[in-house]
């Protein structure tokens, strides 16, 4: 393939924007941390977003009953500290209301085995009053000026029973313009949206939503939904397993939410925010500590951009407990970080993708399997080419460039360069590894990293990949030039002393 360096090609890259959590709560706990910031080390996420803002362990809303009295407070002792932990880290929240604290709930049930509570609120007025109250405290303590940015979301996927008491839509309806409304009143510069559905007639719910926003003369901010690729699981013990869906169709669903969007006048053009994203959407399929997943992401992040503002891949850790706490150390978590903090391969398609945003430059060539990117003065090129197959692919490019000599940098990850879970299998699947284990898992959640001078005489570079089944590949092409001390022949060093 010879690329023309001049074209340019439509990528719409803004995979550091946000990634998702478990509940705000896990915050707390050390080897949460540890994780989030090894993601913000290599990564950097700018937004974090996770359930359970108002759930019983962070303590917000609190009823306490003596006697025959019942007192009522707010309570933001671990709010602000889960907050001062993201902003020491470089984030700042994506802030999703919910889920009902037990003492404003109107009903008993539940999901998770943290008992998130998904009835309305019994007071509507409280629970106005509990977002205000939340949001000003949150101003008063890290300006409002900067509080204002944080976006947010009204819920979570209130058209899955599960989530909202019988997926009902008008009792959805009612809690967004109330909720939208209170926050507003603190600050009108606030960003509010919803209605962050996943799956089930997402089309018909973002229309009729629209159609309430219409009725009610609301204007929300931005449009919320989540994306999931994978069909109906399989359950055997603790693990779950599913199938990869055909991608393209997934794709296909998302740009009808930009159809029906963009099809009312006094919304189109609004942001889709993806709060959520992933393959399988079960916290307990190993799928998500794989190559394969990797690969199958490296696909995702080249084309989510198309018709949405954001992406928030769901989870950067694997601190989470939705099923209950994890057995073992792989255990099939959402996170692009496992116990101990070794990296899964989908960490690095992450990092890979943000490398070539941070080039700020241009796309000069995209297809299914590949992006390339080259920088404002076109003195580096950077790339990534992923293989979602199990047979080996075969990539061959010819550049044209300036330069008499550049050198060729790759970081490969593939099922035999960087895969701990491999190793993690091969010393028997260990439910606590020992600290020795651990050290030896580290060692193998890195790219291979290889490098190669290129000479172009005629002008020209050709790049040749063979890239491994579910293997990604990240590679940079800048100019050489030698610095090298009096005296030193590395050509004769390299022969060996012989």
């Amino acid at each position: 393939m010879r690329i023309d360096r001049k074209k340019t090609y439509a990528f719409h890259n803004n995979v550091d924007y946000c990634v998702g959590t478990g509940r705000m709560g896990l915050a707390l706990a050390k080897e949460y941390q540890d994780e989030l910031r090894i993601v913000q080390e290599e990564i950097g996420f700018k937004h974090i977003r996770g359930h359970g803002l108002f759930c019983a362990d962070m303590g917000i809303y609190e009823e306490r009953r003596f006697g025959k009295k019942t007192y009522f407070c707010y309570n933001f002792t671990y709010l602000d500290r889960v907050m001062d932990s993201y902003i020491e880290q470089g984030l700042e929240p994506f802030l999703e209301l919910g889920f009902m604290p037990e003492a404003l709930a109107s009903g008993e049930q539940t999901i998770f085995v943290w008992k998130g509570n998904v009835t309305p609120p019994k007071s509507y007025e409280k629970w106005a009053e509990l977002v205000s109250t939340t949001l000003t405290h949150l101003c008063d303590r890290y300006g409002r000026d900067r509080v204002v940015t944080w976006p947010v979301e009204v819920w979570n996927e209130p058209n899955l029973p599960g989530f909202w008491k019988d997926a009902d839509m008008e009792e959805y309806f009612k809690l967004f313009k109330i909720t939208y409304n209170a926050v507003k009143k603190v600050d009108p510069r606030f960003t509010v949206g919803g209605p962050a559905v996943c799956g089930v007639k997402d089309e018909f719910w973002i229309r009729s939503f629209l159609d309430f926003c219409k009725k009610e003369k609301l204007s929300p901010d931005f449009i919320t939904r989540h994306h999931y690729t994978t069909e109906m699981p399989q359950f055997k013990g603790h693990f779950t397993y599913q199938k990869l869906s055909d991608p393209y169709l997934g794709f296909d669903n998302l740009k009808t939410s930009r159809v029906a969007i963009d099809s009312y006048k006094e919304f189109k053009g609004l942001p889709i925010h993806i709060t959520e994203f992933n393959t399988s959407y079960t916290p307990t399929n190993p799928i998500h500590d794989t190559n394969e997943n990797a690969a199958y992401i490296a696909h995702q992040l080249s084309h989510l951009g198309d018709v949405n503002e954001s992406y928030s891949y769901w989870t950067f850790g694997d601190v989470f407990e939705e099923a209950g706490i994890p057995h073992t150390y792989f255990h099939g978590g959402f996170g692009l970080v496992a116990a101990g903090c070794v990296r899964k391969p989908t960490f690095w398609t992450f990092a890979f993708f943000k490398r070539l945003q941070e080039l700020s430059g241009r796309c000069i060539y995209k297809d299914e399997d590949c992006v390339i990117v080259e920088s404002a003065d076109k003195k580096e090129i950077r790339g990534i080419v992923w293989n979602r197959d199990k047979k080996t692919l075969k990539k061959n490019f010819t550049l044209p460039v300036k330069e008499k000599k550049l050198t060729l940098i790759r970081q490969t990850v593939d099922p035999v360069t960087t895969n701990p879970l491999k190793l993690w299998h091969d010393i028997g699947e260990p439910a606590a590894p020992s600290k020795e284990q651990i050290d030896l898992l580290k060692k193998v959640d890195s790219p291979c990293v290889t490098s190669k001078i290129l000479t172009a005489p005629q002008g020209e570079v050709k790049l040749d990949f063979s890239i491994r089944g579910f293997g990604v590949e990240y590679f940079t092409l800048t100019p050489c030039e030698m610095t090298s001390d009096q005296g030193y022949d590395y050509a004769r060093v390299a022969r060996g002393a012989n």
